[in-house]
């Protein structure tokens, strides 16, 4: 049998520190620290630019590691600079906890039971966002950013804007590019893409309008995370999800993953010829530059193999354009008249395709929309036929 460690020797045996960014909190910064040391003495404290007596409330933690910015420059880059100082005392994990009040230090001990079951991993606390006095501008903004983490990622989870975290330092990524609340974003979306397990779990809340003072500016702020979820959205469907995409199939074998992951997946031959429609339509209608990002999007609207959808919609590869855009000018001008007909030969310009618009972008939709129902109906009678074949020869 192992044997029984208590809760302080646990603790004494992990690598870690708690990093405490704080501005203009002195009517909870004491009690927060106090209630730290009650477990640990490896205390980073950031004061970002603080304006109130929060400087005068430092002085009695000379013993503590601190970091003063001369202004204030938001609560990511406080962050950023407790990490590279925990990194530089050679701390191993670091925990982060809001001077606000609103969490309590009792739950870091959770923190430290769960890193040991899994090490490496990143850990944020879910609060009860359902208990009394929760702002509901944070319930909003919370299921706001858990929706876009799950799109971003493919992780769900219940709290992703929490600050009481656990995060493996040597792991998450080196350089960031946000300063202010959307780091705290930004930090964990990039750390699941390296591979870094995402997980939440529970912890107190405690919301006293009387004593909590938030920093968080609405329409600045929001905009900010906005913008970033932008960006990052972006980069998961150009990038992210593609690279991993050839990763799994690279991993299993090319073979083993098509006829594991694609024929031979859960999905209903219905989903898997709908998936296939997807894609052939995607990929031969007129968005180009957003064909990728329109792709994941209904994909995962959907509910339809992704896998599928991309290979499918690989259609309009170079070889094959020439074809769609002539194809599509045909079908257009069976709808639309044009002053300038265009006469397909070696003489054509970009510049009269251009004239010839409305025909291209009809025809292509007509077309797209004609070839995405025959091979979604073609793929579900071949689907089929497959599947009652294999049904047969394993009797």
């Amino acid at each position: 049998m192992k044997p029984i460690i208590s809760k302080q020797e646990l603790l004494d045996s992990t690598s870690f520190c708690v990093i405490v960014p704080t501005y203009n909190n002195q009517k909870t910064l004491k009690r927060v620290l106090d209630s730290i040391l009650d477990f640990t003495s490896n205390v980073i404290i950031v004061n970002d630019g603080s304006t109130d007596e929060t400087s005068e409330i430092l002085k009695q933690y000379s013993q503590l590691t601190q970091i003063h910015h001369p202004k204030n420059l938001g609560k990511g880059r406080a962050l950023r600079n407790g990490f590279r100082k925990a990194i530089e005392l050679n701390f191993e994990y670091a925990i982060t906890i809001d001077s606000d009040g609103q969490h309590f230090a009792s739950d870091i001990p959770i923190f430290i039971e769960e890193i040991q079951k899994e090490p490496n991993s990143l850990l944020i606390g879910s609060r009860n966002m359902t208990q009394e006095n929760v702002p509901k501008k944070s319930s909003f903004g919370n299921k706001f950013s858990n929706f876009w983490f799950k799109f971003e990622t493919g992780i769900v989870l219940e709290d992703t804007q929490s600050g009481f975290r656990l995060y493996p330092l040597k792991l998450i990524p080196k350089r960031f590019y946000t300063n202010k609340f959307e780091f705290e974003i930004e930090v964990i979306v990039r750390s699941a893409w390296k591979g870094i397990v995402v997980k939440n779990i529970p912890i107190q809340i405690l919301y006293d309008p009387a004593e909590r003072v938030s920093h968080f500016r609405p329409f600045r702020d929001f905009t900010r995370i906005s913008i970033l979820n932008t960006v990052l959205v972006t980069n998961a469907l150009l990038y992210i999800k593609p690279r991993d995409f050839f990763r799994r199939a690279k991993k299993k074998g090319f073979k083993k993953f098509f006829l594991e992951d694609i024929l031979e997946s859960n999905d209903s031959n219905f989903k898997k010829s709908a998936a296939i429609a997807l894609g052939i339509f995607i990929g031969i209608s007129p968005f180009w530059g957003f064909q990728t990002i329109l792709l994941f999007t209904f994909a995962a609207l959907f509910r339809l193999n992704k896998v599928i959808a991309f290979l499918s919609s690989n259609v309009s590869f170079p070889p094959f354009i020439p074809l769609i855009i002539y194809g599509s000018l045909k079908t257009g001008s069976l709808f639309v008249s044009s002053d300038a007909p265009l006469i397909l030969d070696s003489s054509a310009t970009l510049d009269d395709i251009q004239k010839n618009a409305a025909q291209y972008i009809v025809g292509s939709l007509i077309l797209a929309t004609v070839l995405a129902l025959s091979a979604g109906v073609i793929s579900y009678l071949l689907l089929t036929t497959f599947s009652s074949k294999n049904k047969t020869n394993s009797k």
